[in-house]
């Protein structure tokens, strides 16, 4: 059998040919040595097996202990080819590790295995597939740390982690990969510093410098706290949060809130509180405490007061809650309506249509308009017109009759 060991292991192997011949190196060969569930026994039959073959002979080129750290090189062994098993108080099995090394320590059940790979299980079911260079598992069995390029895939849905360091925390149901971490499915790729994962609901709780990136709809998200339900498809943020939504890799509008809730499957974002729509076709902004975006449809819905500003008109509208159709360039507001142009000319109303492509106002119920210079204010029952320009039409008045008042701004303007 040929195989190469260190120098830690060099002096391992002169213990043993200090007995008879047949305590030679053969004992390391072991391949996939299947380590016993409770582990503790394993340093007293060492122990015992160091003791019985330090009996012969000592030899003279060891007589002498090297200075640099004997109580480490007792206390350490290297097996190669190892299989490592921790199963829960019904013998379920909570994970297999199999890897090429593995070294012991009586400080550390099973000190450092190399190369490992194996299964995570819940329940008695694998729910990841785990790769990584270095394992340590901790001295009660209880919880198994990873480090060095993981890869972590879950064969129930396809979704595969990478990050350098893992932690399994199966009395927690608790999965823990962090360090340059990212995720990849195929409705969602995802990078952070850490993801906490919930096996048995299927629930991934992403931390730290997170950018996430929905296939369909086309989205990009910003935050700092973002958790995706994987089986209802959705992303839920109680931090602030950017979306960018993208068509054709161009991207139409650009949402902010202090939180977020998004549902991949039916393509709808709310964003709240204190949520901002910035849309590119036409240019305008919409804010409001809570925001309802309908990607599909390209809908814009909120009950909360709104505002809306348009900059090729310089126009300002506020209302108690609005509707944009974005596909119609029309935007309806109702409760509290207040128009207001770049001349503080305004035009109040109890709802208001408007018209982004034919630039046109058409106001309904208690309409007020004021205008600055020259200072008119006339009021009727529905209103239609161009505030830029200050060209608008009042029809209705108090005494019932119908009166129609136009507004036609002075030459020269």
């Amino acid at each position: 059998m040929q195989y190469s060991q260190g120098r830690e292991n060099g002096r391992q192997d002169a213990k043993y040919q200090r007995g008879t011949k047949n305590h030679s190196p053969h004992f390391y060969s072991l391949f996939w040595l299947r380590l016993p569930t409770n582990l503790f026994y394993l340093p007293l039959i060492l122990c015992l097996g160091l003791s019985l073959s330090s009996c012969g002979n000592p030899s003279p080129t060891q007589s002498k202990p090297e200075p640099s750290s004997p109580k480490e090189d007792d206390t350490k062994l290297t097996f190669f080819g190892v299989a490592l098993e921790q199963f829960d108080e019904v013998g379920k099995p909570i994970w297999k590790v199999k890897a090429k090394q593995a070294k012991y320590t009586t400080d550390k059940q099973i000190g450092e295995a190399d190369s490992p790979e194996g299964e995570l299980y819940q329940d008695g079911k694998v729910v990841y597939q785990i790769k990584a260079e270095k394992a340590d598992i901790k001295q009660d069995g209880k919880q198994l740390f990873l480090q060095g390029k993981i890869v972590a895939t879950d064969p129930r849905n396809g979704i595969v982690f990478k990050g350098n360091e893992l932690e399994w925390r199966p009395q927690e149901d608790l999965l823990i990969i962090r360090n340059q971490l990212n995720g990849s499915h195929k409705q969602l790729l995802a990078v952070a510093q850490e993801a906490k994962v919930k096996t048995r609901e299927q629930r991934v709780e992403f931390s730290q410098g997170v950018v996430a990136k929905s296939t369909d709809p086309q989205l990009q998200m910003r935050t700092e706290h973002l958790i995706w339900h994987i089986k209802e498809q959705k992303l839920f943020s109680d931090r602030s949060i950017q979306v960018e939504r993208y068509k054709d890799n161009k991207i139409t509008g650009r949402g902010y809130g202090n939180g977020a809730e998004i549902n991949l499957k039916t393509q709808i974002a709310i964003l709240q509180p204190q949520a901002k729509l910035e849309l590119i076709d036409p240019l305008m902004q919409i804010t409001s405490n809570s925001i309802t975006w309908n990607i599909n449809k390209e809908n814009i819905t909120t009950n909360s007061p709104i505002r809306v500003f348009q900059s090729a008109e310089n126009v300002t509208v506020t209302a108690n809650q609005g509707q944009m159709k974005i596909p119609e360039n029309t935007v309806y507001l109702t409760g509290n309506v207040n128009a207001v142009g770049q001349r503080r000319q305004s035009l109040k109303s109890n709802q208001l249509t408007w018209y982004l492509d034919k630039k046109l106002l058409a106001a309904q119920g208690n309409v007020v308009y004021r205008q600055i210079e020259p200072k008119l204010t006339f009021q009727g029952e529905t209103a239609v017109g161009n505030l830029e320009t200050e060209n608008i039409v009042v029809k209705g008045g108090n005494s019932g009759r119908r009166v129609v008042t136009e507004i036609i701004p002075q030459e020269g303007r």
